[in-house]
């Protein structure tokens, strides 16, 4: 008796939720726009359900020797021509298209580290549904995509990283808008190598947390921590490190001053 009303009450329950969702479907509430953020319990559910998805259709792939230098030297063609647009390399931007997708297609540098080489096989052959990675098993022949592969493995390194620094007079505004600085945030694709407070995006540490940037003495031990430095490191990265590995992105002088101020904010309010 008790196990059916056990039964009852999960199918009653999975009724209201798929009824629910039936709702929002149906009324266009669900926001799509690029500029807005997927609701974290959906971005949470679709990473869930596509890591699980390449861990079970990459299973039974056999992963070769790719440990001969010349695979790596000729990944690293294969992903300057066909990969970095989108993903950009250390201390390379991805080209503007891509830093507004929604979901952001993210460095690779740490690839190696989250996925299995075959699942990274598998990802560069059949790509992802409604991500923007495309599928390249019809323009790449198998050895071409272990060849990526075998690049990827070697992430960070080889691919050039050099970047000119844009040289302007264009002045930081005095005061940014913080809700506008969490949006600029995520149409840079800031979210892609960084965890920010306020802002869903993977679990991730390609770059450091940008949890604290209120609270320390110096932006990337080079300059003291004030809004106006920490727009100008927000714009031009390059031209206080030279050597790291965060690109240029293009940042407009009203963007860098909005995300200055949301993460200056975001450090005393979000914790």
């Amino acid at each position: 008796m008790k196990r059916r009303l056990h039964r009852a009450l999960l199918a009653g329950l999975a009724l209201i939720l798929l009824g629910a969702a039936a709702v929002l479907v149906w009324s266009g509430a669900y926001n799509v726009s690029a500029v807005t953020q997927h609701w974290s319990p959906v971005f949470k559910l679709m990473e869930y359900a596509m890591r699980q998805s390449v861990h079970r259709h990459a299973q039974q792939i056999v992963t070769p020797a790719l440990d001969a230098p010349d695979m790596a030297t000729a990944g690293a063609r294969h992903y300057e021509r066909f990969c970095v647009q989108c993903h950009g390399a250390p201390g390379r931007a991805p080209d503007t298209a891509a830093l507004s997708m929604q979901p952001v297609p993210g460095p690779l540098s740490a690839a190696a580290r989250k996925w299995q080489l075959r699942e990274l096989y598998w990802i560069v052959s059949n790509g992802i549904k409604m991500t923007g990675m495309p599928a390249w098993q019809a323009h790449l022949s198998e050895q071409e995509r272990w060849e990526v592969v075998a690049y990827l493995r070697t992430m960070p390194g080889q691919l050039p990283a050099v970047q000119t620094v844009p040289t302007d007079a264009q002045p930081i505004p005095a005061q940014g808008d913080i809700e506008r600085g969490r949006t600029a945030l995520t149409q840079y694709a800031c979210q892609s190598c960084h965890r920010i407070p306020g802002v869903v995006g993977a679990p991730i540490d390609v770059g450091p947390a940008l949890d604290s940037m209120g609270s320390l003495a110096y932006i990337s031990g080079t300059l003291v921590n004030t809004p106006e430095n920490l727009a100008r490191w927000i714009r031009h990265p390059k031209r206080y490190k030279p050597n790291g590995a965060m690109p240029e992105l293009g940042v407009r002088p009203a963007d860098a001053a909005d995300m200055s101020a949301y993460l200056r904010w975001a450090d005393r309010n979000t914790r």
